[in-house]
């Protein structure tokens, strides 16, 4: 899969369980009708954001971007529905592209290394990538929710 097209498919997806959140949260705290909606979009909506960070942090080593375009991507995660609006911006910009540079090019760094190595064994990759999010979901499931500041 292409950068622009792994980029897009988690941006969008973060937009997606952004909206399914709020819908929970709706329900939860507006209607009181139920927290189901929480609880399940709440997870989903973790995780894709956690695929969303892989993804931004992949991108900025392939395609060297600044430190500054890398924490404006990922800052794009936080507010609802910012993913797209930062895909755009970034594909105007020529950040994201058809072609990996790490499957043709020598890496240099420790995380080019990485990098290359995720694209040369994507099906370990994945798998990796897959325990390391299911790893911080189930220690921030662990944690437990955030306390509110008011108590």
């Amino acid at each position: 899969m292409s950068p622009i097209a792994l980029f897009r498919r988690v941006a969008l997806a973060e937009v997606i369980t952004w909206a399914l959140l709020i819908v929970g949260m709706v329900l939860k705290y507006v209607t009181h009708t139920t927290d189901l909606g929480v609880r399940v979009f709440g997870l989903v909506h973790g995780v894709v954001f956690l695929a969303f960070v892989l993804a931004t942090l992949a991108l900025w080593v392939d395609r060297r971007w600044s430190a500054g375009q890398a924490l404006l991507g990922l800052a794009s995660s936080v507010p609802p529905f910012m993913t797209l609006p930062f895909e755009r911006w970034a594909e105007a910009r020529g950040l994201l592209a058809d072609r990996w540079r790490l499957a043709s090019e020598a890496p240099a760094t420790l995380a080019e290394r990485i990098v290359a190595w995720a694209l040369r064994s994507p099906v370990l990759a994945a798998l990796a990538a897959g325990l390391a999010i299911g790893l911080t979901t189930a220690f921030l499931l662990w944690v437990g929710p955030p306390v509110p500041w008011a108590r």
